[in-house]
């Protein structure tokens, strides 16, 4: 009977089921050497290595395939201590010696036992960290070894031209998604200049492209996880090697990022909170204003029940600038009690103690949802980037031995596989073009168009603000 190769590879569990409480499951698959060759464990932890056997210990041999927590702790640290390309080189080589790929008379029992195993291992690099392969390197040592194993046995060969289109695939998607958000940058001018121009434009605002506060916030679900879901896992870790030039480990190369996700994600909140500053700063009638931030009061909350912290917290940040704040006329009309229950909900104090047990709630919720609906989990997303970078800032690289301090990495990549789950979520709700085009383009005020569209409807109160007028004016 013919085993397809699918049968024989090391299933891989999903993410979520991965990281187990303690941190990470230890004994997904066997390991080899426990303790020697460099690995140092503890209670069948792994807790420190030195790079060249934490590189051995990634590359599987016939008896032998890594722990899945394992390929994803050590790809995702270990740009910190070297190029993905060169790594890519060591474990193309550690292949090819230890196996004897480059043998002409190729034992096809041998490679049997352990091609699905190098193909498993390539497949889960490729899936997890498609970015770095947008390195010319990168591809060339991928092809050269994949090719090795297609050629040694034609049923890998299918295999191997799946995981490449796999990998195309992606990577075309990142670059019209990079196109895309370069177009829409390009067209952001502020709103002040669009109104001087043709002052008739102001009849559109959000309220007339969407009148219903649960289809805005189900839109701004959309693009917050079509923008999650483009981030991917060394995002993090790259975003803060770049800051960190005490470390001579040659972790400051140049052409380290390959892309700018992470960076257009963070533009996108500033982008939503200047966009709900400007609907109310916009209105010249007191009612007008107050009806539209009691409108995204009701978005916010909806996003709320949605799952989607990182819109919530934008809407509530946009409602908290003081253009917005200072119009006590304004906010007198508004009934607060739901905007006060939101701001509980998100309030700082704690380290974020109330949003923290919200998010913990929502995670657990989607642990055992059955829709899509109620997977959904959008977390505060300079948060998590704080955090991670407070993990990174707290522990050393190294020990003192040279040795890579596994312990940091596994806390590190349980944080980021949490992540990781989320932002795989596929968006339950319809796409409405319009509203998307309205959030996404449509110009907003600048930090002094909004002061002065906030004078104009309520004239400033003391000195410094009428400073500020004059100057604007």
């Amino acid at each position: 009977v013919s085993v397809s190769p699918q049968d024989r590879m090391p299933q891989t569990p999903p993410f979520a089921a991965m990281f187990d409480s303690s941190g990470y499951n230890r004994n997904l698959y066997q390991s080899k050497e426990d303790g020697c060759g460099g690995l140092y464990y503890h209670d069948n932890n792994l807790l420190s290595g030195s790079l060249e056997a934490l590189i051995q210990h990634l590359v599987p041999n016939v008896d032998y395939y890594p722990d899945r927590t394992y390929i994803f702790t050590f790809l995702l640290s270990s740009r910190l201590f070297m190029h993905p390309y060169e790594l890519m080189a060591k474990v193309y080589h550690l292949c090819i010696e230890q196996q004897r790929l480059s043998e002409p008379g190729l034992d096809k029992n041998r490679i049997r036992k352990i091609a699905p195993k190098i193909l498993q291992l390539l497949t889960e690099w490729t899936e997890t960290f498609p970015y770095d392969f947008r390195d010319e390197r990168m591809m060339r040592n991928l092809k050269e070894l994949a090719q090795r194993i297609a050629s040694g046995d034609e049923m890998y060969r299918k295999n191997v031209q799946q995981l490449l289109q796999n990998l195309l695939r992606k990577l075309t998607a990142v670059s019209q998604y990079e196109e895309v958000l370069a177009k829409i940058s390009a067209t952001s001018t502020d709103r002040l200049t669009v109104l001087k121009a043709k002052p008739q434009s102001i009849q559109r605002d959000i309220i007339t492209v969407c009148n219903d506060p649960y289809a805005l916030a189900q839109q701004l679900t959309h693009i917050e996880l079509e923008r999650l879901n483009y981030i991917g896992p060394e995002e993090f870790v790259q975003a803060f090697v770049q800051k960190d030039p005490l470390d001579n480990d040659k972790s400051c190369y140049g052409d380290r990022k390959k892309t700018r996700n992470l960076e257009a994600y963070v533009e996108w909140f500033n982008r939503l909170s200047y966009l709900v500053a400007t609907e109310i700063c916009m209105p010249v009638k007191k009612k007008h204003r107050a009806r539209v931030i009691e409108y995204f009061i009701d978005v916010a909350r909806e996003c709320f029940n949605i799952g989607n912290f990182n819109s919530l917290m934008a809407i509530i940040s946009g409602m908290n600038m003081s253009p917005v704040s200072r119009l006590k006329k304004t906010w007198a009309k508004v009934k607060t009690a739901k905007f006060d229950i939101l701001e509980h909900q998100m309030d700082p104090s704690s380290n974020f103690y109330n949003y923290r047990t919200a998010l913990r709630g929502a995670a657990q919720r989607s642990l055992t949802a059955h829709s899509n609906r109620e997977k959904i989990v959008i977390p505060f997303f300079s948060l998590l980037i704080k955090d991670i970078y407070f993990l990174n800032e707290g522990c050393a690289n190294r020990l003192p031995n040279g040795h890579v301090n596994f312990e940091k990495f596994w806390e590190l990549a349980k944080q980021i596989s949490e992540f990781m789950t989320w932002k795989q979520v596929e968006c339950p709700f319809e796409r409405d073009r319009k509203i998307l085009q309205y959030v996404l383009t449509v110009p907003v005020f600048s930090d002094d168009a909004l002061y002065l569209a906030s004078y104009e409807s309520e004239s400033p109160e003391n000195h410094v603000e009428k400073d500020r007028w004059k100057t604007l004016r």
